[in-house]
């Protein structure tokens, strides 16, 4: 089992009275600059703390003109990261491959990291969220082709020696020789999130990748996805590694179940009622046919339906208690998606440094070490490249 901390860098800073999407038409007035300097810092520091207090690594991703996450460039983040520290993994999760025009940029930017951290980056390729075509203006519907050549184009650049060159539909570079190379051979460990598509679980079982599920859905929902990967990885002829999945969830500990509901709660509904509308928005062409049946079954229980904190305890929305209740029911739950990578979203919304600080420590101290003694550790599940 390894433990990272994920952040999202959200902004803290929407005034009372606006009511609108959190994402792409979110006017940029609103972003103060000096607040959002604040906000980098503060959440950079959070990050490093992770490893003073013993988790295994940190994660960072990409979004854009939103307030959801302010990291349009988690690359820059990543890079501190892998300065400032010296045992954490940084895994970028991730890039998403079909925005950049040429992904050679990703490479490269990958590769520095690599060498920076000393062989420490966790490479993340992402398709990108609907929202992110809007903001970039580029064709959905080219959207998993662009991706798959990218994403050639890089493990051809990580694993080649150059020059060479790479012809495709979408991508034509005559001379392809990245500087840097990344330092783990033949390359990082690579991890492609999902919101349960069955491209994306196809693509990521195909390759042997790692497979990350995204947050905000009713457990039952990321139960079913991890099951369609277990199914995909067998259809390819291997066992499913439980290292090769993740679990992105809300966590948040106290000293009591009562005093983490008072601490937590209206910094959860500040996230799911400011920052989240807006980003189920998918452009026509997006989601493909085949994909969207799967999908439409878990769009009913994402988080921006949710009434009461009932619902979101009963549907493990969030994680939050005491360090025994914390315990159990994460516990309870890993045990059942039968993941070995445990993302958690220590700090959401709102919540301020001092409870966030806190509630990590009570879980670095409390509840980390009873689950690494339940579920002992395995060897990482490191990407090797599929044949053509």
């Amino acid at each position: 089992m390894r433990f990272f901390s994920f952040h999202l860098m959200p902004y803290t800073g929407l005034p009372p009275d606006y009511d609108g999407p959190a994402w792409v038409t979110v006017p940029n007035r609103l972003y103060d600059p000096h607040l959002g300097g604040k906000l980098y810092n503060r959440y950079i520091d959070e990050l490093i703390y992770a490893e003073e207090l013993g988790f295994d690594g940190v994660c960072v991703n990409e979004h854009h003109q939103n307030a959801y996450g302010i990291m349009p460039s988690p690359n820059l983040i990543a890079s501190i990261l892998a300065r400032e520290t010296s045992r954490l993994k940084v895994a970028v999760v991730g890039n998403a491959l079909p925005l950049y025009d040429p992904p050679t940029r990703v490479a490269e930017e990958f590769a520095m990291i690599d060498c920076i951290s000393g062989g420490r980056l966790i490479a993340g390729f992402v398709v990108g969220g609907g929202p992110e075509y809007y903001s970039f203006s580029i064709n959905p519907a080219h959207a998993r082709e662009r991706f798959a050549e990218a994403h050639d184009i890089i493990l051809k650049a990580w694993t080649e020696d150059g020059p060479t060159e790479y012809i495709g539909k979408h991508y034509r570079l005559r001379i392809l020789n990245t500087w840097p190379k990344p330092v783990q051979q033949p390359h990082p460990e690579i991890w492609i999130p999902g919101a349960g598509s069955l491209e994306t679980v196809e693509f990521v079982a195909r390759h042997r990748y790692a497979y990350m599920g995204i947050p905000y859905f009713h457990i039952d929902v990321f139960d079913r996805m991890f099951r369609m990967f277990r199914d995909a990885c067998e259809l390819e002829g291997y066992t499913y590694d439980p290292l090769q999945a993740g679990w992105l969830c809300p966590i948040y500990v106290a000293e009591t179940d009562e005093e983490a509901r008072a601490q937590f709660e209206e910094h959860f509904w500040y996230f799911v009622r400011r920052l989240l509308p807006g980003i189920t928005v998918n452009p026509p062409g997006y989601t493909s046919l085949r994909s969207l049946e799967g999908m439409f079954k878990g769009m009913g229980t994402f988080a921006l339906s949710l009434e009461t904190w009932e619902q979101v305890i009963d549907g493990v929305y969030a994680v939050v208690g005491s360090p025994d209740t914390v315990y159990e029911r994460l516990e309870q739950n890993l045990a059942r998606l039968g993941t070995g990578n445990l993302l958690g979203l220590f700090q959401l919304g709102t919540l301020p440094p001092d409870r966030t600080e806190r509630s990590l420590e009570l879980f670095a101290a409390e509840v980390m070490p009873r689950l690494r003694d339940r579920f002992p550790d395995g060897q990482p599940m490191i990407a090797t490249r599929a044949a053509a």
